[in-house]
């Protein structure tokens, strides 16, 4: 095994990762093998840079996985290979792959707070690996930790490196993971969607980071997205994938400004901007639905006291008003307190001061059966929200029968065609989440929050799981739904392109507070308040990232 410095000091030009005529199936519940990536080939050479993009459910993260010789259970390799320094990782056992991994290379996954050990601090996890996979001693792994999350940007980095996961944004968590990656120099980083959960400042910072790291380290980069302003900003390459095949690949200039196929065309033409965007339409003012006044929240620091101190503001003197049937878009960078406000108002969390109204009813943490069908919640995270040991079906059903009564027959029609208004073949009402893309469990959790019915739905990050084909049709299904059933929502999302398509009105969130909220055409054209200036410029530059080539594709 040579390591990445070692094949820059020789300067060999022969692609480090080759892969041939690779195939990989899973075996469903009938028996039968399901091919979800067939006949892939590829090379790759160091310092080159690869971008895998294509819809949801075609087979990039599965081929991701496989380029560090990882199947999820129930699927495996069943022809081809893949030559990374020379090893066909396709035939080493576990022991020898195990050896590889975090050396020779290494993955960054989709989701940060998934991937990191929860009950653990940072800065441990990061010395773990870099005492049993680069040899430190504790000493030396504890300064090289810090030193690696200084290079990451992270503020502070001797006390961040002492909090646990769920205390970062993130935007802090997708930096910590990056640094447990290139801990080691692997010759080989595979990105698996690393901007898909990031608003746009942040993401503009990562991307720059991780435009640095390839500069610097000269190893060979995969980077898997659905977002072509990021395969057209980072990769030389890219590859296009639909139904585990590959359509079409070759230089990122010549592919996107002349696609061959008319896939990748059809793709290219996804992709939504703010500029391109259809507006919300507008919507007659109705009585208040919410009503938010003076609402504060904060964490309690971790303590040995019976009484521990609290912790600095998350939410501060936060005041909203919702219509019965209006949606309201939330926007903010990582950090400013989004998400909790969605907690806060569906329950999850307890405000410490504040007042919430809901249909002329205070809001209490102990909320009434029809209080907790009428407010519902997407998460972000879709996985995470979805049990793993039940199929998604159940999932779906479940609140058809608690809060509507249904029996089991009609609940399964019923979920069938939640499916359907969401572009789900029924048949996957069967499978399990993890036998699902991220695409597709994201719209499993839209439907399980639509079968109760809400008056109220807040929706956090309902689109960054989505690629830009998959987006338009998601939110042209929402907002069908919610015109249909008169559903207020509450849009918590870093991607202004929704926001302008899906909500008449937007607040703008900054360390916990609201620095202005109005109608989301005058405050996008003509912000008041620097920051949300600052936040629109880096929308747009992330949005005209590659814009020539993607203008000349569609145009």
């Amino acid at each position: 095994m040579r390591s990445a410095w070692m094949r820059r000091e020789v300067g060999v030009a022969d692609p480090v990762l080759q892969v041939r005529d690779l195939s990989i199936a899973w075996r469903g519940a009938d028996g039968r093998a399901n091919r979800v990536v067939d006949g892939v080939s590829f090379d790759l050479a160091a310092g080159g840079t690869l971008g895998i993009a294509g819809e949801s459910g075609s087979g990039k993260s599965t081929l991701a996985r496989a380029l560090l010789g990882h199947c999820r259970a129930g699927s495996a390799i069943t022809g081809g290979s893949i030559r990374l320094d020379g090893d066909d990782l396709a035939a080493l056992s576990e022991p020898g792959l195990a050896r590889r991994r975090g050396r020779v290379m290494a993955m960054v996954p989709q989701n940060p707070l998934a991937s990191l050990t929860f009950h653990l601090r940072v800065g441990r996890q990061l010395e773990e690996v870099l005492r049993w996979r680069a040899g430190l001693s504790a000493d030396a792994a504890r300064l090289r930790a810090i030193e690696l999350f200084g290079q990451m940007g992270l503020p502070d980095p001797e006390r961040l490196a002492r909090r646990y996961p769920h205390q970062l944004s993130g935007g802090q968590r997708q930096r910590v993971v990056l640094a447990c990656a290139i801990a080691c120099d692997p010759l080989l980083l595979v990105l698996d969607e690393p901007t898909t959960a990031l608003d746009k400042t942040t993401e503009a910072q990562v991307l720059d980071l991780i435009r640095r790291l390839r500069t610097a380290r000269q190893g060979a980069m995969v980077i898997v997205t659905h977002d072509l302003n990021v395969v057209a900003d980072i990769c030389d390459r890219v590859l296009v994938m639909q139904h585990g095949r590959i359509v079409e690949q070759g230089p990122v200039g010549q592919v996107f400004a002349t696609p061959r196929e008319a896939y990748t065309r059809v793709l290219l033409g996804a992709a939504l901007r703010v500029e391109n965007a259809s507006r919300a339409r507008p919507a007659a003012p109705g009585l208040p639905l919410l009503e938010v006044t003076g609402l504060g929240f904060r964490y309690a620091r971790p303590s040995l006291l019976r009484r521990a101190p609290p912790g600095p503001p998350i939410l501060d003197d936060i005041g909203l008003t919702l219509a019965r049937g209006e949606v309201l878009g939330v926007i903010g960078e990582s950090g400013s307190g989004k998400t909790t406000l969605g907690g806060i108002v569906t329950g999850l969390l307890a405000a410490d001061r504040g007042r919430l109204a809901f249909d002329g009813t205070e809001l209490t943490a102990r909320r009434t059966r029809e209080q907790r069908r009428r407010i519902q919640m997407v998460f972000q995270d879709p996985l995470s929200s979805l049990n793993p040991r039940r199929r998604v079906g159940d999932a779906v059903m479940r609140p058809l029968r608690l809060f509507h009564g249904l029996d089991q027959r009609d609940a399964a029609r019923r979920a069938a065609r939640l499916f359907e208004e969401l572009g789900l073949e029924p048949a996957l009402l069967a499978r399990f989440p993890r036998q699902l893309s991220g695409g597709q469990q994201q719209r499993v959790a839209i439907a399980r929050a639509f079968a109760a019915e809400p008056d109220l739905l807040i929706c956090d990050e309902i689109t960054s799981a989505l690629d830009a084909s998959v987006q338009a049709q998601v939110l042209d299904h929402l907002a069908a739904m919610q015109r249909r059933q008169g559903t207020a929502m509450l849009l918590i999302t870093h991607d202004l392109s929704v926001v302008w398509r899906m909500a008449r009105r937007v607040a703008v969130m900054q360390g916990g507070r609201i620095l202005e909220t109005g109608e989301t055409e005058a405050i996008f054209r003509k912000p008041a308040n620097p920051y949300t200036a600052a936040l629109l410029g880096a929308a747009t530059r992330a949005a005209r990232a590659g814009q020539p080539e993607l203008v000349d594709a569609t145009g």
